[in-house]
Order: C-alpha cells, then structure tokens, then sequence
C-alpha cells in the first residue's frame, strides 16, 4: 500500500510540474485571448456572451475560460478556473482594447473623425439597397448551389461559414448569411486586415508622400545590419527578422497579441537573421511595425487616426469598418479589424478596380499589380500584405486570383479575369471547409 501511494504522489508531482511549466503560462494568454474576443464581439456586433462562446469563443483552451460582460463599464473580463483575470474595455471609435494593470482608464483619448459620404448609388459602389440584375452568363442553378454547399445544413457544425458574398461586373449577384448573422453583422477579419494596413502605403505613395524602396525609418536600426531593410521589405513579410508565429503555443505573435503595450515595436526589436529579400516568413508583428511606420508620417497622433478612415474606408463607402487600437494608441494593423461582409467585398471591389473608385483613384494603378506579384521565396504563394495564387495553391481557381486571408477562414477573393470578388467569413479553414471547391464552383457558376 504504502508502494502504490508513493507511486501516485510522483505521478501527482509530475502532473503538477507539468500544469505548471507547461500549462500555467499559457493561462494569461487564454484569458486575454477571451476577454478581448468577448468585449469585441458584444459591443462592436452586440452578440451575447452565450453566443460568443458558442462561437468566437469555441477554440480549444480558449474554452476553458469564464467570462463577464460589464454593460455599464463597458468591459469584460475572462479568468481561468479563477486564475490570471484579464480585462478588455471597450471605447466607441477605437474598439476593444486589451489592458494591464499599468493602464490608466481614466486617461483621456482621441478618436478617428468619420466622414459618411452619400452618392445615392446602390451597392456596392454605393450604400444604397443594390440593383436587381440578371446575367445571361450566369447559371443561377449553380451559383445558388456553390453559396449554399459553403454553409452547413441543419444540425452540422463543420464548415461553419457564416456569411458569402458576391459581386460580378459590380453588381451584387448572390449573398447568404447563417442563422444569427445578416447584412448589418460586423465580422472580425483578423489577419485580412493586414491587407488594409499594406493599402495605406500605396496611398501615401500616391500621394508623393512615402517612397517604399527606402530604408525604412527606424532610428534603433541605423548603425547595424537592419538599416538596409527597406519598406518594401516589410510589405513583402521578407525583411530577414527573426519572428515566430505559431499560434498552437506562446510565440511572438501571442505574446504581442495578448500581451504588448505596443505592439508597433514587437518585431522592430528583433535582431537580422537572414539578409533582406533572400528569406519569406509570415510575420505578424511586421504589420504593426507597419503600422507604426505610419504613425510617424502624421505629426499628430489625431491625423493618424483619422487618416486610416479618411483616406481609405469611408471613402469606399466601408462605413461599418472599424480597426482596434493597442494599449499605445497604434492600430492594430495585423489582426482587428471589423466589417460587414458587404462592406469587406467593396474592399476587394477596388483592386478589381485597380484602386479607382467611381472615378477618384485612390492608389495608382500599378499598386493592384505591385500587391498581386510573387514575393521573393514565397513559393509563388505571396505578393505584399496578400496571399496569391501565382503558383497555384488552388488549382482549379484562376492564377491571377490574390486575396485578403485571416484566421479560421476569412477571405476576400478578387479574381480580375473573372471580374469576381468573392467573400467568405466563418470559424474553420481547410480541410473543414474546401475553399478550392467553393471558388471553382461559384466561377463556374459564369458560362464560358
């Protein structure tokens, strides 16, 4: 007896080591994660807190959290077992934020000045209701059969789509939504809004106010190997920094995510470890780095935020777009951003456009081309701040398709050839959900 009882308080003791080195530090980034989804969806889409857990929430370990919702303090805060509360406060015009004990809630803060144009145009080039049309091109039969094939039939939970939409020759041609979600429901995008924050430098460059082929302007990297690291280097995820991203477990994305103050400054102070241009690697902290590097083209914090609005999403009309800040006031350019999908698709409808929208073009035309090409030792896989089909990852859809990607099966697909802009919003990627058999169907819905 007292042999067993030895045996079982070291495999108690080795259970408990375990939880402690292995589990117990992932416990803030868990509860972080949920409190900053919970504050988010409740008050950027006014879901309940049974649906987000169902939902935004239904992500393994990320279950294991307890959420509250403070209507009238407008937060909310997540523990495990009890454990490493965090709290995410939600302010109109910035969006959830996740906080620390350093932040100073009382501080005053700005927020982006919004502009809500009307054209009386129906959508998508306008915000008004959207024409009737019918295409003799289009077999509807198959179109209505490819958009309701992307969403799971009663009783299911493997695809999990929760919206598509459809835009040909600027028309709206098919939509669909999943129970609880409409036209009005706004939808994180996550890492599609990586696609926003590269847009931003095509504008500046336009404008004659930033040049992408020069070092960028970062004083902590002047007098080492990093000064050689140009814009375009960042755009293209090919600067040579050292980065981890691998979101099954604590890397430098989830600690910046989770945990940074500034998340502008996560992947600035990484050392080289390769040459520029010579290595590709997916980085989200090379987006925020972005958009702190747009930071520094404002003299005021206020024209930085209002910038983000003014120059690019009110002015298409995205006017349920909403991007969130960090603790530091930066935008979140990897990872927060919100939009209807209707909204999300007039997105992809200027780059079909070539950045021209109902006539004031926004980025020079040569951007669209700039964004779709290869980046170097991407494998034909990625141009700058969007994914592509260059080298043909989805083999029955066009090669010049390039498209805006996030986490759990976000997409914005513009395929010029087609003059298609197809966009699916959900919680599962590949293989539970066939995004190549979704976009070969719903093309193959145009007749030859």
């Amino acid at each position: 007896m007292k042999k067993l009882l030895k045996v079982l308080t070291v495999l108690l003791l080795i259970v408990l080591v375990y939880l402690r080195i292995a589990i117990y530090p992932q416990l803030d980034l868990i509860s972080g994660f949920s409190a900053k989804s919970v504050a988010s969806g409740h008050f950027i889409d006014n879901r309940n807190l049974e649906i987000i857990q169902q939902g935004d929430n239904d992500i393994p370990k990320i279950d294991w959290a307890t959420n509250e919702i403070n209507d009238k303090g407008k937060f909310a805060t997540s523990t495990v077992h009890g454990l490493k509360e965090r709290k995410a406060i939600y302010r109109e015009g910035l969006g959830a934020t996740l906080i620390n004990g350093d932040f100073d809630v009382a501080k005053s803060y700005e927020v982006p000045k919004r502009t809500f144009i009307k054209n009386n145009l129906p959508y998508p080039l306008g915000n008004n209701n959207p024409e009737d049309s019918v295409f003799a091109n289009i077999d509807y039969y198959k179109l209505i059969k490819a958009v309701e094939d992307a969403f799971d039939k009663e009783g299911q939970k493997k695809k999990r789509t929760r919206s598509v939409v459809v835009l040909y020759k600027d028309h709206l041609i098919a939509e669909k939504y999943a129970p609880g979600f409409t036209a009005t429901s706004k939808i994180l995008g996550w890492s599609m809004t990586k696609s926003l924050t590269g847009t931003y430098f095509g504008i500046l460059q336009k404008q004659g106010k930033i040049d992408i082929m020069n070092p960028a302007p970062i004083a902590e990297w002047k007098n080492d190997e990093r000064s050689k690291i140009t814009i375009n280097d960042l755009l293209h995820m090919n600067s040579g920094l050292e980065w981890e991203e691998d979101y099954t477990k604590i890397c430098d994305a989830t600690k910046m995510l989770f945990q940074a103050e500034d998340m502008s400054r996560c992947q600035l102070e990484k050392p080289a470890k390769f040459k520029p241009d010579t290595y590709w690697y997916y980085s989200s902290g090379t987006t925020n780095l972005l958009s702190g590097i747009l930071r520094k083209q404002f003299k005021t914090h206020q024209e930085y935020l209002d910038f983000w609005y003014s120059s690019l999403l009110d002015k298409i009309g995205m006017n349920s777009a909403l991007i969130e800040t960090d603790m530091s006031g930066n935008f979140v350019g990897s990872s927060y951003g919100w939009a209807t999908t209707r909204d999300w698709a007039k997105f992809g409808l200027l780059y079909l456009h070539k950045g021209n929208w109902n006539g004031e073009q926004l980025f020079d035309e040569s951007w669209a081309k700039y964004v779709a090409t290869p980046t170097n030792t991407s494998n034909g896989k990625y141009g700058a701040q969007f994914w592509i089909n260059a080298g043909g990852y989805f083999p029955d859809v066009p090669r010049d398709m390039y498209y805006c990607s996030g986490y759990q099966g976000q997409m914005v697909a513009i395929i010029p050839s087609q003059d298609l802009v197809i966009v699916r919003m959900g919680l599962t990627e590949e293989p539970d959900f066939d995004f190549n058999g979704f976009l070969r169907d719903v093309i193959g819905s145009l007749k030859k």
